[in-house]
């Protein structure tokens, strides 16, 4: 291994060009997760596949793929991909524009974006939905943090991202949504069973609450503005939006719900209400579908959203 990659060192830049067919076909294994699954969905066989992708090795000089299960991109894999999924969907454009892909049956094009699971489970697929009654395009959602989804626009996994960071990953253009808006709540039982004589620090302290997960530092944020430190508290961890907010209802513990989810049947514990500042980021082309998406889900964010202040 250590004399094949020496080797890779010594290549001149002069000599060196992506193949398209190669990076569309590293594309598909990392979409996939396995020669075997790229090679059903490319149409060919695992040993053509593997073939490609030593040549694109070969040709770049670098080690791209990572060949575990699941595989896993290198840095320069991650380029490759980012580069592949450019292309396609810029060519999805190209043969919009002259008239081939017009109207039903034309070429379907894959979309991977990144979405927080509070949105996910409540504004985001409507404009999704709309879209896909007017274009041939086929939504591959990754749902992750929304302080860790602009991790997968530099990965190239995604081309746009519904995230919490404002400052515009490279090679990308970020515009804010809006402010998604979360307040304690419990359930009656719950309240009058760990907060008697109110929701005090002495009773934060012993009430469990819900976590989403363990990245998740809503609930830490507003019992430390409560004066009340978020070490020793106990907790449940739910790592699923419905089903956090149904944890909430049930009274498996307190949590901080979306005023999106809130029901009539829950009661505020009062404090701060947590506003999180949602940004569309994405790829920083000139792509009349990506930015057709764009605009329906800012369109759909200023309906739902409180405003950015």
């Amino acid at each position: 291994m250590s004399g094949s990659e020496d080797s890779f060192r010594t290549i001149s830049i002069a000599d060196v060009k992506i193949d398209p067919e190669g990076a569309a076909t590293l594309a598909a294994v990392a979409d996939e997760g396995t020669l075997d699954a790229a090679s059903r969905r490319l149409r060919l066989t695992p040993s053509a596949v593997s073939q490609r992708l030593k040549a694109l090795e070969e040709q770049l000089g670098r080690i791209l793929l990572v060949r575990s299960k699941p595989v896993r991109l290198t840095e320069a894999g991650e380029a490759v991909v980012r580069l592949a999924r450019q292309i396609a969907l810029l060519e999805h454009d190209a043969l919009a524009g002259v008239g081939i892909d017009e109207g039903r049956g034309g070429r379907r094009i894959t979309v991977p974006l990144a979405v927080n699971a509070d949105s996910l489970a409540t504004w985001f697929l409507a404009p999704l939905a709309r879209l896909s009654r007017t274009h041939d395009i086929d939504m591959d959602l990754h749902r992750d943090d929304q302080n860790f989804t602009a991790r997968l626009l530099e990965s190239g996994t995604v081309m746009a991202a519904v995230t919490s960071e404002d400052t515009a990953v490279a090679g990308c253009t970020v515009s804010p949504l809006g402010v998604l808006e979360y307040r304690a709540l419990a359930a009656p039982d719950y309240v009058r069973r760990w907060f008697p004589e109110g929701v005090t620090a002495a009773a934060l302290r012993e009430a469990p609450f819900v976590d989403f997960d363990r990245r998740d530092t809503l609930q830490h944020e507003w019992l430390t503005a409560k004066g009340v430190s978020p070490q020793g508290v106990p907790r449940h961890y739910v790592p699923a939006s419905h089903d956090y907010a149904l944890a909430v209802g049930l009274g498996l513990g307190w949590g901080m719900v979306p005023r999106l989810q809130e029901s009539p049947d829950l009661v505020p514990l009062g404090g701060p209400v947590v506003r999180v500042t949602l940004y569309w980021q994405q790829w920083n082309l000139r792509s009349e579908l990506l930015d057709t998406i764009a605009a329906e889900v800012a369109a759909e964010a200023r309906l739902v959203l409180a405003p950015v202040r």
